[in-house]
């Protein structure tokens, strides 16, 4: 191995035989830091969903750094899995598709599905290779809270709570991948994210919206009416909107405030460089405790989608 941005080949090691020993391990990827376990270990799975308060309606998606562990998890590889997997594997994308036995009900809601991805980040990679095993890993936070984006996002709300935090640094996506279900002759968007649906379509063809949020099991995570959020009352704001009391913040895209704001931040006009900086903005923000944030409601353009998607779920109330 070699070293990994921070992270030494020590770390590494150290880190991958907590997880074969059924530890919580916080690794970064290039979405968000995720809260690891082995896939395949109902026990340590049960761990996660102690230390998020993550209820069982929500499954988690299972990491890879190879082909091979991909069979140890899902039981079907149709062409539009592989043609996608060619195309944007390590990265971004997850496919949701029938699962192996072994592969424990928690993980997948009690579903017969599974989501699977291989991330691209150095240090996620090497981490599941030294492991040798499928990593359960949603995102290192609470449930329903920001995203973590760095190390120290994760300690400040899990805490001693994970055996072992990998400062691999800022995740360079910014939020969390697009989840892609491939069970039917539909290719289903679950989750918007890193890699767009006009992405998916130029490999594979039509893709169709879930029509709505199941009210049991879900199938993707994120699908959850609140999710994403401050701890601060979020609020986003179409053009000609007016706040007039207390004091907050201001996420400018196109639109200036129409009220005095303590903290105006300009957002980026591309929505991938807003996606990398969305999550880190808003847990700064958080800190201040201002009586609101409001942001600036980006285009419902399909590039838009993932990032609206997002403040969407972070303003429900």
């Amino acid at each position: 191995m070699t070293q990994h941005l921070a992270v030494s080949d020590a770390e590494i090691r150290h880190a991958a035989a907590l997880l074969r020993a059924g530890k919580l391990v916080a690794f970064p990827t290039e979405t968000v830091y995720g809260l690891g376990a082995n896939a395949l270990d109902a026990d340590a799975v049960a761990r996660i969903f102690a230390v998020k308060g993550r209820p069982p309606s929500s499954p988690i998606i299972v990491h890879v750094s190879s082909m091979g562990m991909v069979r140890q998890v899902v039981s079907e590889w149709p062409e539009r899995a592989e043609a996608l997997a060619q195309s944007f594997w390590p990265g971004p994308l997850t496919l949701v598709l029938r699962k192996q036995p072994a592969v424990p009900n928690l993980v997948t809601a009690g579903l017969n599905t599974v989501g699977v991805r291989m991330p691209s980040h150095p240090v996620a990679l090497a981490l599941i290779k030294e492991a040798d095993l499928p990593v359960a890993a949603p995102s290192a936070n609470r449930f329903t809270q920001l995203s973590p984006t760095t190390a120290e996002h994760v300690r400040r709300s899990l805490g001693s709570q994970v055996d072992y935090i990998l400062d691999g640094g800022r995740c360079a996506v910014g939020i969390e991948s697009t989840v892609l279900s491939l069970t039917s002759e539909e290719s289903m968007l679950l989750r918007p994210g890193g890699i767009s649906r006009q992405q998916i379509e130029a490999i594979i063809g039509r893709v169709v919206q879930q029509a709505e949020t199941p009210q049991q099991a879900h199938p993707s995570p994120g699908m959850h009416p609140r999710h994403y959020s401050p701890r601060t009352r979020l609020l986003l704001v179409r053009s000609g909107e007016v706040l007039t009391s207390g004091a907050g913040a201001y996420l400018q895209l196109r639109n200036p405030p129409m009220w005095k704001v303590e903290e105006l931040i300009q957002m980026p006009d591309r929505p991938e460089d807003y996606a990398a900086q969305i999550y880190r903005v808003l847990h700064r923000l958080d800190a201040l405790n201002l009586d609101w944030i409001a942001a600036d409601a980006p285009p419902t353009t399909a590039d838009w989608e993932a990032v609206l998607d997002r403040l969407r779920r972070a303003s429900s109330e």
